[in-house]
């Protein structure tokens, strides 16, 4: 399974990067690829060098502004015009979707795979990697505009909430009939 993550990168503390190195190192013992940035920096770098340590494939997407990070030695790299054009190869490369920590970046990734999936535009899985309780007010956010009528399908149907790395890897495989 080609797996997207959209993540910081940042470096960051422990808390975030000891989850983030456990879920790559679950990719990359499944056997999947990870669909990611592209960079070979922060928190990026820690997820690539986990799946990459494990077995897995590294498939980047980087940006032209961006492309002096990306990481060499991938198993295949892209590298998009601009940041539109870098979320729509993400997602095209794709067949599930891991929003892990991150700041304005993997917000906007976040909303754009979940305003594709309330259309209809796509089925597949999405995860919400709630490390440390990093997106609990976001949780909570989303739990309120179900509440409230905004959205126009149930919420379990657009994302799925993980606490752990280990629940985020078999929602996925169940997801796509791997388990």
């Amino acid at each position: 399974m080609n797996i997207c993550v959209f993540l910081s990168a940042a470096d960051l503390a422990d808390r975030y990067t000891t989850p983030a190195r456990e879920f790559a190192r679950l990719i990359g013992k499944g056997g999947h690829t990870l669909v990611w940035g592209g960079s070979d920096v922060g928190l990026m770098k820690v997820v690539a060098d986990g799946v990459e340590e494990t077995g897995g494939r590294l498939l980047g997407v980087s940006v032209e502004f961006l492309s002096a990070k990306a990481r060499q030695g991938v198993d295949e790299m892209v590298v998009a015009k601009d940041l539109a054009e870098r979320k729509r190869l993400l997602l095209e490369k794709a067949d599930a979707v891991v929003i892990m920590v991150g700041g304005t970046g993997t917000l906007d990734e976040a909303t754009e795979i979940l305003e594709l999936k309330k259309h209809g535009h796509t089925d597949m899985p999405v995860v919400l990697l709630n490390t440390a309780g990093f997106y609990d007010g976001l949780k909570e956010q989303f739990h309120r505009m179900e509440a409230e009528g905004f959205l126009p399908r149930p919420l379990n149907e657009l994302v799925f909430f993980a606490e752990e790395p280990v629940g985020a890897l078999a929602y996925l495989e169940e997801s796509r009939g791997i388990a």
